[in-house]
């Protein structure tokens, strides 16, 4: 495909070594940045993902529970719920 604006990824690092998959996610914003493209990018992984997103979108049973920057999505109470439960 000739220079495609938005490129999908889903689980891109799991089961992947940590080095492996902080050479994954480099690869990804060089993509993003150098290219232009739109990355949406499936993570389990909560850290990981809020470290290279400028949008973040937690899903709970199908739903959006929290959504926004990703300051807010940080700071953000039903984070907490969503991953450790109801407390």
């Amino acid at each position: 495909m000739s220079r495609p604006r938005l490129l999908m990824v889903d689980e891109p690092t799991l089961g992947l070594a940590p080095k492996v998959a902080a050479e994954v996610v480099q690869l990804l914003q060089k993509l993003r940045d150098e290219h232009e493209i739109t990355v949406i990018f499936v993570e389990a992984n909560v850290q990981l993902a809020l470290s290279v997103a400028s949008r973040a979108y937690v899903l709970e049973s199908g739903r959006v529970a929290v959504s926004g920057s990703v300051e807010q999505v940080r700071a953000s109470p039903e984070l907490r719920s969503v991953f450790l439960g109801t407390v």
